[in-house]
């Protein structure tokens, strides 16, 4: 059977989960008791409401949201430790979770003992567990405490197990909820190149977690829940710039009248000039494109050009882009932000910047019908590969504005309000500059080119020693 033609691997449909939240101990009770004659005491709440969706079989599907949006109730459910009060869940394959830290492991055993427990309780008969032992221990790489009780595991340590436990036990559906930030940096790419490989043998993962930069760069598609219900479902990138939307209108009150008055200082140091604007064969097509706003702006146009502002959509490596767009704003908002972002093929930020962070001059307040232009050149020091171009545009106050200077960049950031973002504005490739033969090597291995320097010395052997420490006769 093709993959098109396959059943889902997870299929949630019409999922609900209600409790019941009482004022007093004692009228929990009272309601267990006399529940049956028609009194009620409390009241009730949804956790998780209609929530509907299917992850194929070897996807990688995230779940984000909010604290307290029904994520971990959501990922118990699937996993069999919680029964919905309405709906269903319908999991095809052997099912591993690495939920909260401590879930599914005995703390007087010794992790040895747990890892041949949880296997047991997959159906994985001990004698099959003990031959995989060794392959768990290797990842894991705790050491003497592989054999000893897992209540003396700091959180580190206990991750470390938990998640090369969960990941070789053959299983179809692996569910992970926040439990790789606890690890430290290494072992999180440790953890995802092993869930890359999972991924080629066809298991499908459900990751929960509050990394944003995680779920676009690993996961294909991903469910937006907000007060148990389902805001947005689709890929992974438009659902984390719908998470950035929420709670965010505290931030978008009217502008004041004073704000919307003309200020000369208040234009670029270089004002963009209509000449400037790229000719039509330089704009790529958005139509088709899905725009995540609040209702505030609008994209207009996006247009990619080469330093000189001609039409161009291959650069060679170290060459500069040109980058053009605009929006069209649908209410009043105080100081815009525009800001842009490129993805390579792996879905990898490998970078972005906005006006903020370039220090450019910005008005004060663009009033709604009014249209506000973007001109941002960026010198493509990357690795040969095909690139997503990404756009957007934001507001702050003019009050935080001003202040700038006085926050750190977490608080600052705080402030800002997105208005519109396109995801996936346009394509362009980089390919390796051409030379002549015997002509200069390549730029750069990796990602991205980081200016730097390097030199050269030539040390004799009686000169210094290993250490580099001057030798004494």
């Amino acid at each position: 059977m093709s993959d098109r033609h396959r059943p889902p691997a997870v299929l949630v449909e019409g999922l609900g989960k209600m409790h019941r939240i009482y004022e007093r101990p004692q009228d929990r009770l009272k309601h267990m008791l006399l529940a049956r004659l028609g009194r009620r005491w409390g009241h009730e709440f949804w956790a998780l409401r209609q929530v509907s969706f299917g992850v194929e079989r070897g996807e990688r599907f995230g779940i984000i949201g909010r604290n307290g949006s029904g994520k971990s109730t959501l990922l118990q459910i699937i996993a069999g430790i919680m029964a919905p009060t309405e709906g269903e869940v319908l999991v095809r394959g052997r099912v591993s979770a690495l939920l909260e830290l401590g879930s599914g492991f005995n703390p007087e055993f010794t992790g040895r003992e747990n890892a041949i427990m949880n296997g047991s309780i997959l159906g994985i008969p001990a004698a099959e567990m003990e031959s995989r032992l060794e392959r768990i221990a290797s990842f894991a790489d705790i050491g003497e405490f592989f054999d000893q009780p897992v209540k003396l595991y700091s959180s580190g340590l206990f991750v470390r197990l938990a998640f090369a436990v969960a990941t070789s036990v053959d299983a179809d559906i692996v569910l992970i909820d926040e439990a790789l930030a606890v690890g430290d940096v290494f072992f999180q790419q440790k953890c995802y190149r092993r869930l890359e490989t999972l991924r080629d043998e066809g298991v499908s993962v459900l990751l929960v977690s509050h990394s944003m930069p995680d779920i676009e760069q690993f996961c294909q598609r991903a469910v937006l829940l907000d007060r148990g219900e389902v805001v947005y479902l689709g890929p992974a990138a438009e659902a984390v710039r719908h998470y950035y939307l929420l709670d965010q209108d505290v931030r978008l009150g009217p502008v004041p009248v004073a704000a919307r008055l003309p200020r000369p200082e208040d234009g670029p140091d270089e004002p963009m000039r209509v000449e400037d604007w790229p000719t039509p064969e330089a704009f790529l097509d958005i139509s088709g494109v899905a725009q995540t706003s609040n209702g505030w702006a609008r994209c207009t146009g996006v247009a990619l050009c080469d330093s000189e502002g001609r039409p161009e959509r291959a650069f060679a490596q170290g060459q500069t882009a040109r980058l053009y767009y605009e929006f069209e704003l649908l209410r009043d908002v105080e100081v815009p932000i525009g800001g842009m972002g490129i993805y390579n093929s792996k879905a990898v930020l490998v970078h972005g910047r906005n006006t903020l962070q370039y220090e450019s001059r910005a008005p004060h307040s663009v009033a709604s019908g009014q249209r506000i232009r973007f001109r941002q050149d960026v010198r493509l020091d990357v690795g040969p590969d095909e690139y997503t171009l990404e756009v957007g545009l934001a507001t702050i106050s003019r009050k935080h504005y001003e202040r700038r200077h006085l926050y750190s960049e977490e608080v600052l950031h705080s402030h800002v309000a997105r208005l519109c973002h396109l995801a996936a504005a346009g394509r362009f490739s980089v390919v390796l500059p051409r030379h002549p033969a015997g002509g200069r090597p390549t730029r750069h291995y990796g990602v991205a080119g980081l200016e730097g320097d390097c030199q050269v010395a030539i040390v004799s052997p009686g000169d210094r020693n290993h250490n580099g420490s001057v030798r004494q006769d």
